[in-house]
């Protein structure tokens, strides 16, 4: 490569489906210079939750993914996965089928749009329900299609549990590099699990407490319920995974308490458990606040939805090498360069096309 154009710039970063922002906040939390060039998320409370969050940058605003164009260093989706999770109704997520996760085939368009722009980096995140029997051919359709665009793919179930957090949370990572080499996940480094009472608070309101008798019974019998397990932590961990509806079904598991009773986990305890710091659980907070005396759905549902932030930063430390030495635009953009602007929504996108 010649060195003239060479330059090592921060890693411009496309989120989509963008959540509350997990690769963003694991590359803060690195201190890997970045520069987030774009956020797709059509849920509005979300949004707002990321803007607090990342309040420092340019406001987002709700955008639907069918309608979006750029030019990136690394790519990351975590499209739905009701369709994949054993949990919905298991449609599937094949191509023009209409389902929620069919909405993935859309990474693949913007990719494909992309031209010479093309995310050097591309990572999707998804249950591991993906590689069951019935979910595996759109999932080498997603690889096979990856290879048409010169992606050399690799993939991996990894576990929350096994970065850190007090938490089971297997899902599939699928990192796709352009033109390779494959992604060797031998290389991430695990960490010992800390214990599940490092991320619970001491005092708590009493609107945690569980006093649904079906539930109490349920607890009792060990045995599950609520279509999940309700099963009593240990205060060591790990819990069940975290899901969006913790304050009606603790999938996750609910906390004993002195008097015999049972509590479940607060949301900034399920922040905690994705891996965000309680200053990102506030500000998103202050964003979406809740009624006095009633727990915040939004929170929870926000917590559920989200890529749990260390196994996103073991991924990107492995990667860095590939994102932060990039090939300089400078000198191409003038004559050979055609400026292309993108509206959505009242939100304006300027970027480049390249012919070099």
């Amino acid at each position: 490569m010649n060195k003239e154009k060479e330059l090592v710039k921060p890693i411009r970063l496309l989120e989509l489906f963008g959540g509350i922002g997990a690769p963003r906040a694991a590359l803060r939390n690195l201190g890997i210079p970045y520069q987030s060039v774009g956020y797709v998320e059509i849920d509005q409370k979300a949004v707002k939750s990321y803007n607090a969050i990342f309040a420092k940058d340019k406001e987002e605003i709700p955008q639907d993914v069918t309608d979006f164009h750029f030019g990136v260093d690394v790519l990351v989706h975590g499209s739905p996965c009701i369709s994949f999770s054993l949990a919905g109704k298991m449609e599937g997520g094949e191509k023009d089928s209409g389902t929620p996760s069919s909405l993935m085939w859309h990474t693949i368009r913007i990719i494909e749009e992309m031209g010479p722009l093309k995310p050097k980096v591309v990572i999707w995140e998804n249950v591991k329900n993906v590689l069951s029997k019935k979910m595996k051919p759109t999932f080498d359709q997603y690889i096979q299609e990856m290879e048409r665009l010169g992606y050399v793919s690799s993939y991996e179930c990894l576990d929350a549990k096994d970065f850190g957090l007090p938490q089971r949370r297997p899902r599939v990572y699928t990192i796709s590099i352009l033109g390779g080499p494959k992604f060797d996940f031998s290389k991430l480094e695990r960490k010992e699990m800390r214990p599940l009472s490092e991320f619970l608070d001491k005092e708590m309101h009493e609107k945690y407490i569980v006093c649904s008798v079906s539930m109490k019974k349920a607890i009792a019998e060990g045995r599950p319920n609520y279509n999940a397990k309700v099963r009593v932590l240990d205060g060591v961990g790990p819990t069940d995974c975290v899901t969006t509806k913790q304050d009606r079904c603790p999938n996750s598991g609910v906390v004993p308490l002195e008097d015999g009773k049972h509590r479940l986990l607060t949301e900034k305890e399920c922040w905690r458990l994705q891996g965000f710091n309680d200053e990102d659980f506030n500000l998103a907070h202050e964003a979406n606040p809740n009624r006095e005396n009633y727990k915040n759905g939004t929170l929870y549902k926000q917590a559920g939805n989200s890529m749990a932030v260390p196994v996103l930063e073991e991924i990107f430390k492995e990667l860095q090498p590939y994102l932060v030495t990039q090939p300089s635009l400078l000198g191409c953009i003038g004559q050979k360069g055609i400026r292309r602007t993108t509206v959505i929504e009242d939100c304006v996108i300027s970027h480049y096309h390249i012919f070099c």
